[in-house]
């Protein structure tokens, strides 16, 4: 039922924060007189650092809070770290604890990263004959290069810059559909404005040239650009973790080491088989790296397409981590496409993400890659050894007790003699709810 009147408004993002609250509040929130004091508490004291959330993005109202939490005990490649993690979802920081604890018994976790390259394309349109844009292509090339001389100078210091362009016929797919297939390398940088800024310049100076090359006009049929734009699927930009030990070191939950891993493999193979499986399965792994991403300031929904696109990569989703026992060595290991940054955009920004680096030693952009790699492979191990054991609520909903009891606003008294109850007792939010309800009467 709508008890509202709405009507468009012009001019909003030049209003000051306060006006646009006072319209939000009066146009659509009239029954709620909380709102405006509610959005007001997460505002910032530190008037200065408040502003500079405030110019983050546009229409700034006030801040949204997570929680950062911290999960220790990583080994990683011989380096014990702190992993920061920002995450809504109650059992998440401690299932990676776990996992941690449980492999830094074990050796801990090796990561390595494969490949670094980013890409992205100019798409355009021509429907003249496929001779002349081939060999316009191989002329051209080297002007497209050159034209990139400036925007490239800084990344070329650094070690950085355009790897290579190539001419795709996708034609047969789409008709009249051709791109230029850019490779990049932008080292610690996640590099999205460098390489989008490089494919609009390239793709004016393809267009440009176009119309001086002769077959072209002759033939009265000029290569028409559709659009310019990186590609967040990074297939070329991998990292790569895993975890060994013997399988008789692998003994959990009353549970031989034999049977534990024989069980667990059998578990990645389902989700290696089964789509509808694998989307949670997978899932499962994005709840590590992606409260990783947010701790440290990069782009989860960038991260998280890739990702997903490169578990489909031949042509059916499938699991991302992978399990095998050989010679009675256990085995599990996870590769993923991470196109990250630790410079630029919000890494020297955010103070919180400034904290993060620094918990983290101020990793670079390989050193990150494989941190996150290994939050996802601890994630899916947590996720995995509790769903083949005791099964995945168990833990899931000791940890989402407190929120059931923060939504009955219960007091303190109340949290400690439920905690003990629900010790011994499942839970359940009606379980709880009768708990607290006999506990009041």
């Amino acid at each position: 039922m709508i008890y509202y009147m709405a009507v468009p408004i012009s001019g909003f993002s030049k209003k000051t924060k306060q006006q646009k609250i006072d319209w939000l509040t009066s146009t659509y929130l009239a029954n709620d007189p909380t709102a405006s004091l509610t959005l007001q508490k997460y505002w910032n004291s530190d008037a200065q650092l408040q502003k500079l959330h405030d110019d983050f993005i546009e229409n700034t109202i006030s801040n949204y809070y997570l929680p950062l939490g911290v999960a220790p005990n990583f080994l990683i490649n011989g380096e014990l770290l702190t992993i920061p993690m920002v995450i809504e979802e109650s059992s998440v920081v401690a299932a990676a604890s776990n996992a941690a604890k449980f492999w830094l018994e074990r050796g801990g976790f090796k990561a390595e990263v494969i490949s670094t390259q980013k890409n992205g394309q100019v798409h355009f349109n021509f429907f003249g004959k496929e001779g002349d844009i081939t060999s316009f292509f191989t002329e051209i090339k080297p002007t497209l290069i050159e034209s990139l001389a400036t925007l490239q100078k800084s990344m070329q210091k650094r070690g950085g810059g355009l790897l290579d362009i190539t001419l795709i016929n996708s034609s047969e797919a789409l008709e009249g559909y051709y791109q230029l297939h850019c490779t990049f390398e932008t080292l610690d940088a996640m590099g999205a404005n460098f390489i989008n800024s490089c494919l609009e310049q390239l793709a004016k100076t393809f267009e440009a040239e176009a119309h001086k090359y002769t077959p072209f006009i002759t033939a009265n049929q000029f290569p028409e650009i559709a659009l310019s734009i990186l590609s967040n699927y990074v297939p070329e930009c991998l990292v790569r973790a895993h975890v060994s030990c013997p399988v008789a070191d692998l003994a959990t939950n009353n549970i031989d080491g034999a049977t534990f891993a024989k069980k667990f493999v059998r578990a990645v193979n389902i989700a290696k088989t089964e789509p509808r499986r694998a989307v949670t399965h997978n899932k499962g792994i994005m709840n590590g790296v992606d409260a990783v991403i947010l701790a440290t300031g990069n782009d989860f929904r960038a991260v998280e397409a890739g990702v997903h696109a490169y578990a489909a990569k031949e042509g059916r989703y499938t699991s991302l981590t992978d399990a095998r026992i050989e010679n009675d060595i256990f085995t599990f290991s996870i590769e993923l496409p991470l196109a990250l940054g630790t410079v630029g955009g919000l890494t020297t920004l955010h103070p919180l993400v400034k904290f993060a680096f620094s918990l983290l030693q101020k990793p670079n952009a390989q050193q990150l890659m494989k941190i996150v790699a290994v939050a996802g492979l601890a994630q899916n191990f947590a996720a995995l050894r509790s769903l083949v054991t005791t099964g995945i609520q168990k833990g899931h909903m000791k940890m989402h007790l407190m929120n059931i009891l923060n939504q009955l606003e219960a007091t303190t008294s109340e949290k400690e003699k439920a905690v003990i109850y629900f010790t011994t007792n499942p839970i359940s939010h009606s379980s709880v709810v009768s708990f607290i309800d006999t506990l009041r009467a």
